[in-house]
């Protein structure tokens, strides 16, 4: 049976193809988490969105898929999204540093740059060792300064 089963799903596990019958992926919500995450540092972050927003679905208080889920939509340039899945971390756990910084980031990338100014700040506040949030929000502020001449 366990001969069977490796056919059927090859050599690297269970296919990402929906299954004819549901439409879901094969596999369960724990192995469309570990296929999306696999995706996703293999530098495919919009077919690690397909399998992270199924997972999502299933689990929708689990923060660690929303947080790969905002991860991927932000590598894959879907920023509006991101930003409704870092917003979404930040509401369920106003401890989150990364979410404050990804929020942040997303809402740049949108072009809000006055929306992006207070997660940055808030992340930087909370974590001020770490440089990149920093020096995210050093850019936004300069952005909006040279806006305002």
């Amino acid at each position: 049976m366990k001969e069977a089963s490796r056919m059927v799903q090859g050599r690297s596990g269970p296919s990402d193809s929906p299954s004819p019958e549901t439409g879901a992926p094969a596999g369960d919500v724990y192995d469309w988490f570990q296929r999306g995450m696999k995706l996703l540092a293999e530098g495919s972050p919009a077919a690690a969105v397909a399998l992270l927003e199924r997972a999502a679905d299933a689990e929708p208080e689990s923060r660690s898929i929303r947080e790969a889920l905002a991860r991927a939509q932000f590598n894959s340039r879907q920023y509006a999204d991101a930003v409704d899945s870092f917003r979404w971390i930040v509401d369920a756990n106003p401890t989150e540093d990364y979410a404050y910084f990804g929020l942040g980031l997303a809402l740049w990338r949108t072009g809000d740059m006055e929306g992006a100014q207070e997660p940055l700040a808030i992340a930087a506040a909370m974590r001020p060792d770490q440089r990149h949030y920093v020096s995210a929000l050093k850019s936004v502020r300069a952005t909006l300064r040279a806006r305002r001449r």
